[in-house]
């Protein structure tokens, strides 16, 4: 299955962005997971199916209600074999 890392980049430090992610991944069934970083972005890394990180992505790129994201980057890191998404 493929694997992606996003780097998710605005106001997403702090509003519910990772608690966010996670529920989007664990809806999609894809695994991984996210954390902040240090510049004030948020890393998700997330495995599944095409289709779910594609639509898990659309989801990132919005975020919850109280984010505002300027900008998603995203890089092919390759199978990972995680059990379920986390928050890190």
């Amino acid at each position: 299955m493929p694997a992606y890392r996003y780097r998710v980049f605005g106001r997403v430090q702090g509003v519910g962005y990772r608690y966010f992610a996670l529920r989007q991944a664990q809806l999609l069934g894809v695994t991984g997971f996210a954390r902040n970083q240090s510049d004030g972005s948020v890393e998700v890394v997330a495995e599944g199916p095409e289709e779910s990180l594609v639509a898990l992505e659309e989801q990132l790129r919005q975020g919850p209600g109280f984010a505002t994201v300027t900008g998603v980057e995203r890089e092919d890191v390759g199978p990972r074999g995680d059990s379920g998404f986390h928050i890190r």
